[in-house]
């Protein structure tokens, strides 16, 4: 396989999000899929006019398409797709009914679970105190019987898949707040991981995951021209979750490269990891959302949605070069680096600056 053969799949990928997301569009607003501020009275929501929130339907058609093909369509592949597909189906009923987070949650961990009964599980990851060497997490394992197969489940190994791409789903999906910022992220993060297993081009087994990479992110680069300011359709829950699902069951694939993909993450992780944390603090739900997230504060700072989607995107885009040049120790540093940065800032923004503006000004 050439270079042009890992790339090809990609730009498809790309026409086809580029010509199904319209088609998207004019159906929700024929059927009136809209999500309409002047009936949505949440805090989080800034636009200020009706935009179909079906984001999620074509996104996933495109990917499901060129991925099939041009993939194999083994047991991994048919357990990604049918678990994206339980994803697109749950934030289609999100968009019509707006269904209740901890039941999106529910339907999450069950997309997850498809896939980790695919057979993909995290049998090792990189110890980040000790660079060169792994923790292997492939004991212990039990036999069972599943559909009269017989199956081996490895605890850790796919405990901790189940809860990594929950939790991605879940963290990513909350980096789509405003205008673009969302698809930018993602076609980053897959450019970023896409690149680093093209470093390993020479093993076979990481083609699928070199060719599925560019394939997601050509289409959310597809889907963004329809995103950016003004958005003509938002991504929904069914675009958030899909994005930090490929993304997390990618990472799992190029190698457990989660170092690479938590640091090119790191803006969205740590911001939901303070929001978690606050709305805990205050006896809040930690799946219900408000207007706490870094992208509102940066807005209520003056910063103009295109001025702060791209700079989600710079952000990534640095810290995705950082990891395809940093061993696990030197990720880890980073991050938490970053996690303080981006957390006294998110303290200072939340708790302080009404303390810190002018004489005369009301609170944002």
């Amino acid at each position: 396989m050439n270079g042009l053969d890992l790339y090809i799949p990609g730009v498809i990928s790309l026409i086809l999000a580029l010509i199904i997301t319209p088609l998207v569009i004019k159906l929700y607003r024929q059927k009136r899929w809209l999500d309409d501020p002047a009936k949505q009275t949440h805090p989080k929501v800034i636009h200020q006019y009706p935009v179909p929130r079906g984001g999620g339907l074509a996104i996933f058609s495109a990917i499901a398409i060129t991925a099939v093909a041009f993939l194999p369509l083994d047991k991994h592949l048919l357990g990604i797709l049918l678990g994206g597909l339980m994803l697109m189906i749950t934030g289609w009923l999100d968009d019509v009914y707006n269904l209740n987070p901890y039941l999106r949650l529910a339907l999450g961990f069950g997309s997850a679970g498809i896939v980790v009964l695919s057979g993909i599980g995290v049998a090792y990851v990189s110890n980040p105190l000790s660079p060169g060497t792994v923790i292997n997490l492939s004991q212990p394992q039990i036999p069972v019987f599943i559909f009269g197969k017989l199956r081996t489940i490895w605890i850790w190994a796919d405990l901790l898949a189940l809860v990594w791409i929950v939790a991605t789903m879940n963290f990513v999906n909350w980096a789509k707040g405003l205008d673009g910022q969302l698809p930018g992220i993602v076609v980053v993060s897959a450019v970023i991981i896409g690149i680093l297993s093209l470093r390993f081009v020479d093993d076979v087994t990481q083609w699928p995951v070199i060719i599925l990479a560019f394939i997601l992110a050509g289409a959310y680069l597809g889907f963004l021209p329809y995103n950016f300011y003004p958005q003509k359709i938002m991504p929904g829950y069914g675009g958030g979750s899909l994005a930090g699902y490929f993304l997390a069951v990618l990472a799992i694939l190029s190698g457990a490269k989660l170092a690479t993909a938590i640091l090119v993450l790191g803006v969205p992780l740590i911001d939901a990891v303070y929001t978690v944390g606050r709305r805990l603090t205050k006896g809040r739900s930690p799946v219900w959302g408000d207007r706490g997230h870094l992208h509102h504060k940066l807005m209520d700072l003056g910063w103009g949605k295109r001025r702060t989607a791209v700079f989600y995107w710079f952000v990534s885009a640095i810290l995705g070069l950082l990891a395809l040049n940093l061993n696990s120790r030197q990720k880890l540093y980073t991050l938490v680096l970053l996690g303080v940065i981006i957390g006294a800032s998110l303290l200072w923004l939340n708790h302080w600056s009404f303390y810190s503006k002018p004489p005369g000004r009301g609170k944002a």
